[in-house]
Protein backbone atom coordinates (compact mmCIF):
# COMPACT_ATOMS: atom_id res chain seq x y z
CA UNK A 1 0.00 0.00 0.00
CA UNK A 2 1.49 3.46 -1.20
CA UNK A 3 1.39 6.36 1.89
CA UNK A 4 0.89 9.70 0.34
CA UNK A 5 4.39 10.61 2.01
CA UNK A 6 6.03 8.23 0.07
CA UNK A 7 7.71 10.27 -2.94
CA UNK A 8 8.65 8.35 -6.05
CA UNK A 9 11.25 9.30 -8.63
CA UNK A 10 9.46 10.61 -11.97
CA UNK A 11 12.82 10.62 -13.84
CA UNK A 12 13.34 7.32 -13.62
CA UNK A 13 9.40 6.14 -13.55
CA UNK A 14 9.60 7.69 -16.97
CA UNK A 15 12.20 5.50 -18.16
CA UNK A 16 10.80 2.17 -17.28
CA UNK A 17 10.19 -0.19 -20.12
CA UNK A 18 7.11 -1.05 -18.89
CA UNK A 19 4.85 1.78 -18.56
CA UNK A 20 1.62 0.53 -18.76
CA UNK A 21 -0.29 2.61 -21.74
CA UNK A 22 -3.21 3.52 -19.29
CA UNK A 23 -3.83 4.41 -15.45
CA UNK A 24 -6.90 3.64 -14.68
CA UNK A 25 -7.06 6.12 -11.66
CA UNK A 26 -10.57 6.46 -9.38
CA UNK A 27 -10.74 7.98 -5.62
CA UNK A 28 -12.80 5.91 -3.11
CA UNK A 29 -14.54 6.50 0.53
CA UNK A 30 -16.27 3.48 2.07
CA UNK A 31 -16.46 1.86 -0.79
CA UNK A 32 -16.21 -2.06 0.39
CA UNK A 33 -19.25 -2.77 -1.00
CA UNK A 34 -18.60 -2.22 -4.91
CA UNK A 35 -14.66 -1.90 -4.82
CA UNK A 36 -13.68 -5.86 -5.10
CA UNK A 37 -16.16 -5.99 -7.87
CA UNK A 38 -14.56 -2.64 -9.35
CA UNK A 39 -11.61 -3.39 -9.55
CA UNK A 40 -12.45 -6.81 -11.47
CA UNK A 41 -14.31 -4.44 -13.80
CA UNK A 42 -11.39 -2.77 -14.58
CA UNK A 43 -9.08 -6.31 -15.14
CA UNK A 44 -11.84 -6.96 -17.68
CA UNK A 45 -11.82 -3.82 -19.27
CA UNK A 46 -8.16 -3.79 -19.96
CA UNK A 47 -7.88 -7.60 -20.82
CA UNK A 48 -10.74 -6.92 -23.57
CA UNK A 49 -9.03 -3.91 -25.17
CA UNK A 50 -5.67 -5.97 -24.69
CA UNK A 51 -3.73 -3.77 -22.92
CA UNK A 52 -1.57 -3.76 -19.92
CA UNK A 53 -2.80 -0.73 -17.19
CA UNK A 54 -2.19 0.47 -13.76
CA UNK A 55 -5.28 0.42 -11.31
CA UNK A 56 -4.59 3.15 -8.96
CA UNK A 57 -7.38 3.54 -6.16
CA UNK A 58 -6.83 7.17 -4.40
CA UNK A 59 -8.38 5.82 -0.98
CA UNK A 60 -9.80 7.85 2.38
CA UNK A 61 -11.69 5.21 3.34
CA UNK A 62 -12.27 3.97 7.19
CA UNK A 63 -13.46 0.33 6.39
CA UNK A 64 -12.00 -2.43 4.20
CA UNK A 65 -12.35 -0.76 1.19
CA UNK A 66 -8.28 -0.30 0.69
CA UNK A 67 -7.27 -4.08 1.78
CA UNK A 68 -10.02 -5.24 -0.66
CA UNK A 69 -8.73 -3.57 -3.39
CA UNK A 70 -5.26 -4.96 -2.88
CA UNK A 71 -6.90 -8.04 -2.78
CA UNK A 72 -8.61 -7.84 -5.95
CA UNK A 73 -5.06 -6.79 -7.26
CA UNK A 74 -4.94 -3.16 -7.45
CA UNK A 75 -2.82 -0.52 -5.96
CA UNK A 76 -4.11 1.63 -3.14
CA UNK A 77 -2.80 4.95 -2.48
CA UNK A 78 -3.85 6.55 1.02
CA UNK A 79 -4.18 10.15 1.38
CA UNK A 80 -6.38 12.15 4.19
CA UNK A 81 -10.02 12.80 3.29
CA UNK A 82 -9.86 16.15 1.37
CA UNK A 83 -12.33 16.33 -0.92
CA UNK A 84 -12.51 14.71 -5.17
CA UNK A 85 -10.24 16.78 -6.53
CA UNK A 86 -7.53 16.92 -3.95
CA UNK A 87 -7.34 12.67 -4.62
CA UNK A 88 -6.75 13.52 -8.51
CA UNK A 89 -4.18 16.07 -7.36
CA UNK A 90 -2.49 13.85 -4.84
CA UNK A 91 -2.77 10.47 -7.56
CA UNK A 92 -0.79 12.37 -10.49
CA UNK A 93 3.02 11.64 -8.97
CA UNK A 94 2.12 8.35 -8.85
CA UNK A 95 0.52 7.72 -12.38
CA UNK A 96 2.78 4.95 -14.39
CA UNK A 97 0.61 5.40 -17.38
CA UNK A 98 0.94 7.58 -20.47
CA UNK A 99 -2.93 8.28 -20.47
CA UNK A 100 -5.66 7.79 -17.85
CA UNK A 101 -9.06 7.22 -17.04
CA UNK A 102 -10.77 8.28 -14.06
CA UNK A 103 -14.28 7.28 -12.62
CA UNK A 104 -16.14 6.50 -9.60
CA UNK A 105 -15.46 3.13 -7.78
CA UNK A 106 -19.15 2.52 -7.25
CA UNK A 107 -20.39 0.28 -10.25
CA UNK A 108 -22.44 3.13 -11.93
CA UNK A 109 -19.67 3.43 -14.85
CA UNK A 110 -19.04 0.44 -16.65
CA UNK A 111 -15.18 0.06 -16.48
CA UNK A 112 -15.58 -3.29 -18.61
CA UNK A 113 -15.81 -0.94 -21.58
CA UNK A 114 -12.60 0.94 -21.84
CA UNK A 115 -12.18 0.01 -25.63
CA UNK A 116 -13.61 3.53 -27.03
CA UNK A 117 -11.37 5.53 -24.77
CA UNK A 118 -8.29 3.34 -25.80
CA UNK A 119 -9.54 4.09 -29.58
CA UNK A 120 -9.91 7.64 -29.09
CA UNK A 121 -6.47 8.16 -27.06
CA UNK A 122 -4.67 6.14 -30.03
CA UNK A 123 -6.47 8.08 -32.45
CA UNK A 124 -4.19 11.32 -31.04
CA UNK A 125 -6.90 12.75 -28.55
CA UNK A 126 -5.97 14.61 -25.31
CA UNK A 127 -9.04 14.22 -23.57
CA UNK A 128 -11.68 11.87 -23.81
CA UNK A 129 -15.14 13.09 -22.56
CA UNK A 130 -17.66 10.24 -21.53
CA UNK A 131 -21.89 10.72 -22.18
CA UNK A 132 -24.27 9.53 -20.69
CA UNK A 133 -26.71 11.03 -22.59
CA UNK A 134 -24.70 9.41 -25.87
CA UNK A 135 -25.19 6.46 -24.12
CA UNK A 136 -27.27 4.61 -22.20
CA UNK A 137 -29.10 5.80 -18.88
CA UNK A 138 -30.27 2.71 -17.02
CA UNK A 139 -33.68 3.52 -15.21
CA UNK A 140 -33.71 4.99 -11.96
CA UNK A 141 -30.03 5.78 -12.18
CA UNK A 142 -29.86 9.23 -12.69
CA UNK A 143 -32.99 11.69 -10.51
CA UNK A 144 -34.87 13.48 -12.67
CA UNK A 145 -34.01 16.81 -11.37
CA UNK A 146 -30.67 15.69 -12.21
CA UNK A 147 -31.59 14.06 -15.84
CA UNK A 148 -33.93 16.93 -17.63
CA UNK A 149 -32.62 20.25 -15.35
CA UNK A 150 -29.81 19.88 -13.58
CA UNK A 151 -26.89 18.44 -16.04
CA UNK A 152 -28.27 19.97 -19.33
CA UNK A 153 -28.73 23.16 -18.04
CA UNK A 154 -24.91 23.29 -16.50
CA UNK A 155 -23.77 21.69 -19.35
CA UNK A 156 -25.38 24.35 -22.05
CA UNK A 157 -23.81 27.32 -19.85
CA UNK A 158 -20.38 26.02 -19.57
CA UNK A 159 -21.00 25.46 -23.56
CA UNK A 160 -22.18 28.89 -24.00
CA UNK A 161 -19.42 30.57 -21.80
CA UNK A 162 -16.48 28.41 -23.54
CA UNK A 163 -17.35 27.78 -26.77
CA UNK A 164 -17.34 23.99 -26.21
CA UNK A 165 -19.85 20.82 -27.31
CA UNK A 166 -20.17 18.94 -24.80
CA UNK A 167 -23.06 17.19 -24.17
CA UNK A 168 -22.47 15.86 -20.53
CA UNK A 169 -19.97 17.96 -18.28
CA UNK A 170 -20.59 15.91 -15.32
CA UNK A 171 -20.35 12.39 -16.55
CA UNK A 172 -17.53 11.37 -13.97
CA UNK A 173 -16.09 8.64 -16.40
CA UNK A 174 -13.34 10.62 -18.71
CA UNK A 175 -9.67 10.26 -20.09
CA UNK A 176 -6.91 12.47 -20.67
CA UNK A 177 -3.33 11.85 -21.13
CA UNK A 178 -0.70 12.31 -17.97
CA UNK A 179 0.77 15.39 -19.73
CA UNK A 180 -2.16 17.59 -20.11
CA UNK A 181 -3.07 16.17 -16.49
CA UNK A 182 -0.33 17.89 -15.33
CA UNK A 183 -0.12 20.87 -17.13
CA UNK A 184 -3.81 21.43 -16.99
CA UNK A 185 -2.52 21.99 -13.12
CA UNK A 186 -5.84 21.75 -11.42
CA UNK A 187 -6.89 23.82 -8.69
CA UNK A 188 -10.62 22.63 -7.15
CA UNK A 189 -10.03 20.44 -4.24
CA UNK A 190 -14.04 19.13 -4.41
CA UNK A 191 -16.45 18.23 -7.04
CA UNK A 192 -15.92 21.69 -9.08
CA UNK A 193 -13.17 19.54 -10.47
CA UNK A 194 -14.89 18.32 -12.77
CA UNK A 195 -15.90 21.81 -13.84
CA UNK A 196 -12.43 22.73 -13.87
CA UNK A 197 -11.18 19.83 -15.97
CA UNK A 198 -13.86 20.40 -18.63
CA UNK A 199 -13.28 24.11 -19.41
CA UNK A 200 -10.06 23.87 -18.81
CA UNK A 201 -9.35 21.16 -21.73
CA UNK A 202 -11.27 24.09 -24.00
CA UNK A 203 -9.18 26.76 -23.09
CA UNK A 204 -5.94 25.17 -23.08
CA UNK A 205 -7.35 23.63 -26.84
CA UNK A 206 -6.80 19.96 -25.91
CA UNK A 207 -8.24 17.64 -29.18
CA UNK A 208 -10.93 16.70 -27.29
CA UNK A 209 -13.84 13.84 -28.14
CA UNK A 210 -17.12 12.22 -26.59
CA UNK A 211 -17.62 8.41 -26.33
CA UNK A 212 -21.13 7.19 -25.30
CA UNK A 213 -20.95 5.20 -21.57
CA UNK A 214 -23.26 3.44 -19.78
CA UNK A 215 -24.26 4.53 -16.53
CA UNK A 216 -26.03 2.11 -13.70
CA UNK A 217 -28.01 2.53 -10.45
CA UNK A 218 -27.00 2.13 -7.52
CA UNK A 219 -25.79 -2.16 -6.37
CA UNK A 220 -28.58 -3.25 -3.55
CA UNK A 221 -26.89 -1.68 -0.30
CA UNK A 222 -24.89 0.91 -1.36
CA UNK A 223 -25.91 4.27 -0.67
CA UNK A 224 -24.41 7.23 -2.52
CA UNK A 225 -21.91 9.64 -1.14
CA UNK A 226 -24.54 12.66 -2.48
CA UNK A 227 -27.30 10.52 -0.23
CA UNK A 228 -24.71 10.32 2.72
CA UNK A 229 -24.16 13.51 3.05
CA UNK A 230 -27.74 14.70 2.36
CA UNK A 231 -30.38 15.86 0.16
CA UNK A 232 -28.90 19.35 -0.39
CA UNK A 233 -25.50 17.37 -1.51
CA UNK A 234 -26.53 18.09 -4.88
CA UNK A 235 -27.58 21.35 -4.60
CA UNK A 236 -24.25 22.24 -3.22
CA UNK A 237 -22.34 20.01 -5.82
CA UNK A 238 -24.06 22.09 -8.38
CA UNK A 239 -23.85 25.89 -6.91
CA UNK A 240 -19.50 24.94 -6.47
CA UNK A 241 -19.26 23.80 -10.36
CA UNK A 242 -20.91 27.04 -10.97
CA UNK A 243 -18.66 28.73 -9.17
CA UNK A 244 -15.94 27.00 -10.93
CA UNK A 245 -17.29 28.14 -14.40
CA UNK A 246 -17.23 31.54 -13.40
CA UNK A 247 -13.65 31.76 -11.75
CA UNK A 248 -12.23 30.33 -14.34
CA UNK A 249 -13.56 32.59 -17.42
CA UNK A 250 -13.91 36.19 -15.75
CA UNK A 251 -12.56 37.25 -19.38
CA UNK A 252 -16.00 35.83 -20.95
CA UNK A 253 -18.19 38.38 -18.78
CA UNK A 254 -15.17 41.20 -19.36
CA UNK A 255 -13.14 41.55 -22.08
CA UNK A 256 -15.59 42.36 -24.77
CA UNK A 257 -18.17 43.74 -23.02
CA UNK A 258 -15.40 46.26 -21.40
CA UNK A 259 -13.80 46.95 -24.51
CA UNK A 260 -17.10 48.21 -25.67
CA UNK A 261 -17.93 50.25 -22.58
CA UNK A 262 -14.75 51.75 -22.64
CA UNK A 263 -14.70 52.69 -26.38
CA UNK A 264 -18.50 54.21 -26.12
CA UNK A 265 -17.71 55.80 -22.93
CA UNK A 266 -14.05 57.63 -23.82
CA UNK A 267 -16.11 58.65 -27.38
CA UNK A 268 -19.01 60.06 -25.23
CA UNK A 269 -16.48 61.96 -22.62
CA UNK A 270 -14.04 63.58 -25.50
CA UNK A 271 -17.36 64.58 -27.93
CA UNK A 272 -18.49 66.48 -24.53
CA UNK A 273 -15.11 67.98 -24.09
CA UNK A 274 -15.95 70.93 -25.76
CA UNK A 275 -19.81 71.66 -23.81
CA UNK A 276 -22.99 70.14 -24.49
CA UNK A 277 -24.09 69.82 -27.89
CA UNK A 278 -27.57 68.04 -29.57
CA UNK A 279 -28.32 65.50 -31.89
CA UNK A 280 -31.99 66.03 -32.90
CA UNK A 281 -34.39 66.55 -30.00
CA UNK A 282 -31.71 64.82 -27.35
CA UNK A 283 -29.48 67.43 -25.80
CA UNK A 284 -26.44 65.84 -24.74
CA UNK A 285 -24.83 67.53 -21.69
CA UNK A 286 -22.81 67.03 -18.30
CA UNK A 287 -24.59 64.51 -16.71
CA UNK A 288 -24.40 62.04 -20.41
CA UNK A 289 -20.66 63.27 -19.63
CA UNK A 290 -20.49 61.61 -16.26
CA UNK A 291 -22.32 58.78 -17.83
CA UNK A 292 -19.56 58.21 -20.26
CA UNK A 293 -16.61 58.96 -17.49
CA UNK A 294 -17.94 55.77 -15.77
CA UNK A 295 -18.63 53.77 -18.51
CA UNK A 296 -15.03 54.49 -19.59
CA UNK A 297 -13.37 53.77 -16.24
CA UNK A 298 -15.34 50.71 -15.65
CA UNK A 299 -14.55 49.37 -19.33
CA UNK A 300 -11.04 49.85 -18.42
CA UNK A 301 -10.84 48.38 -15.63
CA UNK A 302 -12.96 45.19 -16.51
CA UNK A 303 -10.72 44.73 -19.21
CA UNK A 304 -7.19 44.84 -16.85
CA UNK A 305 -8.94 42.08 -14.77
CA UNK A 306 -9.98 39.64 -17.83
CA UNK A 307 -6.09 40.95 -18.87
CA UNK A 308 -4.68 39.37 -15.49
CA UNK A 309 -6.79 36.17 -15.61
CA UNK A 310 -5.39 35.50 -18.44
CA UNK A 311 -1.87 36.08 -17.64
CA UNK A 312 -2.79 33.71 -14.82
CA UNK A 313 -4.44 31.05 -16.36
CA UNK A 314 -2.05 31.12 -19.09
CA UNK A 315 -4.64 29.60 -21.45
CA UNK A 316 -4.13 32.21 -24.51
CA UNK A 317 -0.66 32.56 -25.32
CA UNK A 318 -0.90 34.83 -28.26
CA UNK A 319 -2.97 36.91 -26.07
CA UNK A 320 -0.33 37.18 -23.33
CA UNK A 321 2.27 38.04 -25.87
CA UNK A 322 0.28 40.95 -26.88
CA UNK A 323 -0.50 42.60 -23.70
CA UNK A 324 3.32 41.66 -22.46
CA UNK A 325 4.86 43.19 -25.44
CA UNK A 326 2.16 46.65 -25.33
CA UNK A 327 2.53 47.01 -21.31
CA UNK A 328 6.43 47.14 -20.60
CA UNK A 329 7.41 48.81 -17.69
CA UNK A 330 8.68 51.64 -20.11
CA UNK A 331 5.50 51.87 -22.61
CA UNK A 332 3.11 51.78 -19.42
CA UNK A 333 4.62 54.45 -17.01
CA UNK A 334 4.85 56.46 -19.89
CA UNK A 335 1.76 56.13 -21.28
CA UNK A 336 0.88 56.35 -17.47
CA UNK A 337 2.48 59.46 -16.88
CA UNK A 338 0.89 61.30 -20.19
CA UNK A 339 -2.30 60.27 -18.98
CA UNK A 340 -2.57 62.04 -15.74
CA UNK A 341 -0.24 64.69 -16.70
CA UNK A 342 -2.67 65.81 -19.36
CA UNK A 343 -5.30 65.39 -17.14
CA UNK A 344 -3.83 67.35 -14.43
CA UNK A 345 -2.99 70.02 -16.64
CA UNK A 346 -6.91 71.06 -17.66
CA UNK A 347 -7.83 70.42 -14.04
CA UNK A 348 -5.22 73.27 -13.49
CA UNK A 349 -6.90 75.74 -15.95
CA UNK A 350 -10.26 74.56 -13.81
CA UNK A 351 -8.47 75.71 -10.88
CA UNK A 352 -7.15 78.97 -12.14
CA UNK A 353 -10.58 79.75 -14.02
CA UNK A 354 -11.77 78.95 -10.19
CA UNK A 355 -10.09 81.51 -8.72
CA UNK A 356 -10.36 84.16 -11.28
CA UNK A 357 -14.07 84.03 -10.59
CA UNK A 358 -13.51 84.77 -7.16
CA UNK A 359 -13.99 80.86 -6.09
CA UNK A 360 -16.99 80.89 -8.01
CA UNK A 361 -17.92 79.10 -11.64
CA UNK A 362 -21.01 80.39 -13.51
CA UNK A 363 -20.38 78.07 -16.15
CA UNK A 364 -18.79 74.58 -16.26
CA UNK A 365 -15.77 73.54 -17.19
CA UNK A 366 -16.43 70.80 -19.22
CA UNK A 367 -12.44 69.69 -20.14
CA UNK A 368 -12.00 69.48 -16.97
CA UNK A 369 -14.01 66.45 -16.41
CA UNK A 370 -12.51 64.84 -19.57
CA UNK A 371 -8.86 66.38 -17.63
CA UNK A 372 -10.49 63.65 -14.60
CA UNK A 373 -11.17 61.00 -16.65
CA UNK A 374 -7.83 60.74 -17.80
CA UNK A 375 -6.07 60.95 -14.52
CA UNK A 376 -8.09 58.05 -13.75
CA UNK A 377 -6.67 56.49 -16.55
CA UNK A 378 -3.22 56.83 -16.00
CA UNK A 379 -3.58 55.87 -12.51
CA UNK A 380 -5.13 52.65 -13.74
CA UNK A 381 -2.47 52.35 -16.77
CA UNK A 382 0.27 52.63 -14.00
CA UNK A 383 -1.23 49.81 -11.69
CA UNK A 384 -2.35 47.30 -14.66
CA UNK A 385 1.92 47.90 -15.94
CA UNK A 386 3.06 46.63 -12.34
CA UNK A 387 0.94 43.73 -12.25
CA UNK A 388 1.79 42.69 -16.06
CA UNK A 389 5.88 42.89 -15.21
CA UNK A 390 4.70 40.82 -12.05
CA UNK A 391 3.33 38.47 -14.00
CA UNK A 392 5.67 38.30 -16.81
CA UNK A 393 9.16 38.04 -14.15
CA UNK A 394 7.68 35.26 -12.73
CA UNK A 395 7.09 33.67 -16.33
CA UNK A 396 10.04 34.31 -16.88
CA UNK A 397 11.70 33.07 -13.65
CA UNK A 398 9.54 29.47 -14.12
Amino acid sequence: MIQENQIKDQDNQSTKLDCPLVSIVVPSLNEEITIGLFVDWCKKGLKKAGINGQILIVDSSTDRTPEIAEEHGAEVLRVPKRGLGRAYIDAIPYINGKYVVMGDADLTYDFRELQPFINKFLEGYDFVMGSRFKGYIEPNSMPKLHRYFGTPLTTCMLNIIYGSHYSDIHCGMRGISLNALKEMDLKSQSWEYASEMVLKATKMRLKITEVPVRFYKDVEGRVSQHKRTGWFSPWIAGWINLKAMLLYAPDFFLLKPSIISFILGTVLTLSLAGGTYRIGPIELNLHWMLLGLTMSTLGYNGFQIASITRLYYKYDKEFNKVITKCFTYNRGVLLSVILFFTGFCLNIVLLCNWIKSELTLSNFYHPGIFGLLLMILGFQTFSFTLLVEIFNKDNTQS
